[in-house]
C-alpha cells in the first residue's frame, strides 16, 4: 500500500458511508473537529486523515474503520466485528419472537 490508495481507500469509505454531498463534509468535520478544507480534502482524496482525526473517523464510521483492518491485512478482525453486530441482531430477534409468542398462548 502506498499513500495514493492509502488516501484513496479512505476517501472512497468516507463517500461509501457519507454519500459526496456537502452535508459529507459537515459530519466529518463534526466527527473530527477538523476543517472544512481538511474534510474537503480527505474526501476528494488529496489528503488522508492520520492520527487523532483517524481514530475518530474509524470511531464514527463502519466503513472507515473496516477499511483501514483491510489496509493493515486484518481482515479477520473485520469479520469477527460482524459476526459480533449479527449475533447482538439474532439474540434481539428471538428475544422479540419469544415476546410475541409468549404473548399468544
Amino acid at each position: 500500500m502506498n499513500k495514493e490508495d492509502y488516501r484513496l481507500e479512505i476517501a472512497a469509505a468516507l463517500r461509501r458511508e457519507l454519500g459526496g454531498s456537502h452535508q459529507a463534509i459537515k459530519v466529518s468535520m463534526n466527527w473530527t473537529g477538523a476543517s472544512e478544507r481538511t474534510a474537503k480534502n480527505w474526501l476528494a482524496g488529496t489528503h488522508g486523515p492520520a492520527g487523532e482525526h483517524l481514530v475518530e473517523l474509524m470511531r464514527h464510521s463502519d466503513q472507515v474503520a473496516e477499511t483501514v483492518l483491510a489496509l493493515c491485512g486484518r481482515r479477520d478482525v473485520c469479520i469477527s466485528l460482524e459476526l459480533a453486530c449479527l449475533r447482538t441482531a439474532l439474540v434481539r430477534m428471538l428475544t422479540t419472537a419469544d415476546e410475541i409468542m409468549g404473548g399468544e398462548t
